[in-house]
């Protein structure tokens, strides 16, 4: 017997391309489920307030944007988290390993999925506190998203496909590590000195990030550890390789250094860094001062994702 599970829908309606269903059709594939459904746009102001509903799980159609604000929201509840992937990269989807799947047969397979454990990242710096659901980082991918965002496309392609965006974006790092500079870090990680100039600083949560790089294919959500690359500027023709378009089998084949930690803390020289897909400072802040600090850590088990059984795992 099917049980009726009473789902907030967060939908951004602006996610993915035109093949994408829209909040009306999502509505009704969740109540031909057999669901009771509470529909909430991630475009309206105060959307969150929707979070603060009773209900059994909160079910997020969008990107990993939308799934990480939502998500970030919502640290500290017990309520599952239900991902229908309708992103570019969708990073958290097929870290989940859900990414692929029919939003259909995600959605059928609610009642007997399970739930899994998932990390949290919280970064403490000039910006105050913040969580983080897939990484916070300094240098090469800070400095791409931080003028990806300031200016409109940038160079990249301009279409809505996903593979022909993260192709572009992946070309558009290339091209960034080729002119980019090193930056100059004070690194404690664990109480272990690792100070010295990086390309590219990460802490991560799950084994992917930016155009879908598989980065930490070993990453584990529920650990209590983040995984950390750093790439030193001696390193620099190791990243270049990885970041160049190619097969996707090939992109986890990295021999890039990666440490498993719980407390890393930094203090850099001015430039940009990311929390997950946003970078700081935004156009209108400036860094307050030359050096900064930074301390991030881990919170284990911060929140719940409900993962349908794949159709070889049903029965």
């Amino acid at each position: 017997m099917t049980k009726r599970i009473k789902v907030t829908l967060i939908h951004n309606p602006s996610a993915g391309d035109d093949t994408q269903p829209s909040g009306d059709e999502l509505v009704r594939l969740i109540r031909v489920a057999g669901h009771k459904v509470s529909y909430q746009s991630s475009k309206d102001k105060g959307w969150n307030k929707a979070l603060k509903k009773s209900c059994d799980i909160v079910a997020v159609a969008g990107g990993d944007g939308t799934i990480g604000k939502v998500a970030r929201r919502l640290v500290g509840s017990r309520t599952p988290i239900a991902v229908l992937p309708m992103g570019t990269a969708n990073n958290i989807a097929n870290t989940l390993g859900i990414a692929g799947r029919a939003l259909p047969k995600l959605i059928e397979g609610w009642n007997t999925a399970r739930c899994v454990n998932f990390d949290a990242g919280v970064a403490q710096g000039p910006w105050g506190s913040r969580y983080f659901i897939e990484g916070f980082g300094i240098g090469l991918f800070a400095e791409a998203m931080s003028q990806l965002q300031g200016e409109k496309n940038n160079g990249t392609s301009g279409s809505d496909k996903p593979r022909e965006v993260i192709s572009s974006v992946q070309d558009f790092l290339k091209k960034q590590l080729q002119k980019g500079r090193s930056v100059k870090m004070t690194v404690r990680l664990d109480g272990q000195d690792l100070s010295g100039d990086y390309v590219l600083l990460e802490a991560l949560n799950i084994r992917f990030i930016g155009p879908n790089l598989d980065l930490v294919p070993r990453a584990d959500i529920n650990d209590g550890f983040l995984d950390f690359v750093l790439v030193a500027k001696r390193e620099r023709a190791k990243l270049h390789r990885y970041v160049s378009p190619r097969p996707r089998r090939s992109r986890s084949r990295s021999n890039l250094t990666v440490r498993r930690g719980r407390h890393l803390q930094i203090e850099w020289e001015s430039s940009p860094v990311h929390i997950d897909d946003k970078a700081w400072p935004a156009d209108d802040e400036r860094i307050p001062v030359r050096w900064n600090a930074i301390d991030v850590k881990i919170q284990p088990g911060a929140l719940v994702f409900l993962v349908p059984k794949a159709a070889r795992d049903a029965g």
